[in-house]
């Protein structure tokens, strides 16, 4: 977790009036570990490899408060799940290329899609707090080659994959 991160959960911390505890501690640092997005229960997985004494309610209690101390967004990526983005602090404005066939999730950011978005809301008369744009996609490489790395990976590492619709 990088020092500005850290400053902020310290922040969160002090102002929500909680005590340190080895299970928060470990909820926040795997949380911020990656620059991937996650569920509650593959943070949970992730957690548990490192801090065994941390419970399923700690994650979701913390992933609440991180997302109530605008740490985390929650964003929906498909299937009904909430994936949490660690990402928007650095970049708040990206949006997700989701692939329906391997899973994969490829963060972009456009200076149009920022454009447009500042158009419509001020010609509406509202002025943009935030913004998302998730593109589903098929699979360039599974559909020319037949195959795709990222599904063969995801399959061996036992990540849920988005179904076809």
């Amino acid at each position: 977790m990088n020092e500005a991160v850290q400053a902020r959960v310290d922040e969160l911390i002090r102002r929500k009036g909680l005590r340190r505890t080895k299970p928060r501690d470990a909820v926040f640092k795997e949380a911020f570990a990656r620059d991937e997005h996650f569920t509650a229960e593959e943070l949970y997985d992730r957690v548990r490899r490192t801090n065994a004494d941390t419970s399923r309610a700690t994650v979701y209690r913390t992933l609440a408060l991180m997302v109530e101390g605008g740490l985390l967004r929650e964003i929906d990526l498909g299937e009904d799940q909430t994936t949490y983005d660690p990402n928007f602090l650095n970049k708040p404005a990206h949006n997700h290329l989701v692939c329906i066939d391997c899973g994969r999730v490829v963060e972009f950011e456009d200076e149009r899609v920022e454009a447009i978005n500042e158009e419509v809301t001020h010609k509406l008369g509202f002025k943009a707090l935030r913004q998302t744009l998730k593109i589903e996609a098929t699979c360039e490489q599974l559909r020319t080659n037949g195959r795709c790395p990222n599904l063969i990976a995801a399959r061996l590492t036992g990540k849920r994959l988005r179904r076809k619709r």
